[in-house]
């Protein structure tokens, strides 16, 4: 499973989004929603949300960071299911955090899913993308 590729899908009024057809197959078995980075949400492979708490969790509890880290990404959470047509609930608490109305930017991002509000997404893009163009790194010898 690689997710790549963007796509502007619109949440339904009960807050429903269409997976991006490519996208289904590696999330029908089941994922998990979560809070992402820079205010947008993450949509794991259950699998793949699992071994990266199972990473985070091997960090030891008194770095404080990585008790940060856990008690954002665990305890908004949520579990879900595809339904028939692809669909996924996106919850009220979750589209809160990610400033997310009916407009949405899903993001392939390797090994997860990043859905985005429109607004954000155009901002952190065109800061990264300024980023990613001045990289110029020296080869290792």
């Amino acid at each position: 499973m690689f997710f790549l590729g963007t796509h502007t899908p619109k949440l339904d009024e009960k807050g429903r989004l269409v997976l991006p057809a490519k996208f289904r197959d590696a999330l029908a078995e089941g994922l998990v929603i979560s809070t992402g980075q820079e205010y947008c949400l993450t949509v794991w492979p259950e699998p793949v949300f699992m071994a990266e708490v199972k990473r985070a969790q091997a960090m030891p509890m008194t770095h404080k960071p990585t008790r940060d880290y856990l008690r954002v990404l665990l305890p908004g959470a949520e579990t879900a299911t595809p339904d028939k047509q692809g669909r996924i609930s996106i919850p009220a608490h979750l589209r809160a955090v990610a400033g997310i109305e009916r407009d949405v930017v899903v993001t392939g991002v390797g090994d997860r899913v990043e859905i985005w509000d429109p607004q954000r997404w155009a901002d952190y893009s065109t800061g990264a993308v300024a980023a990613f163009a001045s990289i110029d790194e020296a080869p290792e010898a």
